[in-house]
């Protein structure tokens, strides 16, 4: 499962000739307007093994809690490795405690000088390699568990049920993406700031978000800055061509409705200038 972040993307041609407009427009002003997309975290369940899809319990648009199953997997052989890895263990439990009691009869031997040294090293080394074999066979059996666990693919997040790509009966490949949930965390809008204005922009810089749609602007502040530029077209880094470098930029939405989708166009208006950003 993985959460997908930040990934670097060319900016759109409007967008990015949309900021250079308004900064060449109004270049003493201290708001600049950006366009981008909205964006949520969302929640990846992969298929750790190629296995059959036996229940699927839940239907694209419905809501999930944090440690709902989703998808489970065929866990029949994962079933029959635990029950080996238990058997196995139960042995070598049996294995350690005759190795024990077999030191402690040696040891009073000793004591009453009828066992020799030779004999008492004998019987620490025999518990010394049952104890070995016992911690091995606790950790076959806690994999066991851990694979067998991991054949059903759980939310680990309070969020929304966005994808299944494979229906029950299916077979799917190792490491295949068969659910995604979009997860509750506040919904973010991806910008690319131009590099004349970069000095104005710090994390906690306030934001006002526009979205089509709703009426009024909701509240936002930059959550990070991408320290590496990207540029578009393919100029040479001269001074001459530093103004259209931009840099991809994260502005958080405090107060988003709870069925904002990712992919909804956005314009952003970011307030104030560094002296008036806050930390987050």
């Amino acid at each position: 499962m993985r959460a997908v972040g930040m990934r670097r993307r060319w900016p759109a041609p409007g967008a990015f000739l949309g900021a250079l407009l308004l900064l060449a427009c109004a270049p003493d002003r201290q708001e600049l307007r950006l366009v981008g997309t909205v964006e949520r975290t969302q929640i990846e369940l992969v298929a750790p093994v190629s296995e059959t899809i036996v229940a699927v319990q839940g239907e694209r648009g419905e809501r999930v809690a944090a440690g709902h199953v989703i998808v489970q997997l065929d866990a029949t052989f994962a079933r029959a490795e635990r029950a080996r890895a238990e058997a196995a263990l139960a042995g070598e439990r049996t294995g350690e405690a005759v190795a024990r009691d077999e030191l402690a009869r040696v040891r009073r031997l000793r004591t009453s000088r009828v066992a020799s040294e030779q004999d008492l090293d004998r019987a620490r080394l025999a518990h010394d390699e049952a104890t070995a074999h016992l911690r091995e066979a606790e950790a076959q059996l806690d994999a066991a568990r851990k694979r067998e666990a991991d054949l059903s693919l759980t939310s680990p997040v309070d969020g929304v049920l966005d994808q299944l790509s494979f229906d029950p009966g299916e077979r799917v490949p190792a490491g295949a993406v068969v659910a995604v949930v979009l997860s509750d965390a506040a919904p973010w809008v991806r910008v690319w700031v131009p590099e004349p204005s970069l000095a104005h922009v710090l994390p906690g810089t306030p934001a006002e978000v526009r979205i089509d749609g709703l009426a009024s602007a909701l509240h936002g502040r930059v959550l990070d800055v991408a320290r590496d530029p990207e540029f578009t077209p393919h100029y040479a880094l001269t001074e001459r061509d530093r103004v259209h470098l931009v840099y991809e930029t994260r502005v958080g939405i405090l107060d988003a409705p709870a069925r904002l989708r990712p992919g909804i166009p956005a314009q952003v208006q970011l307030l104030g200038s560094a002296d008036l950003a806050t930390a987050p």
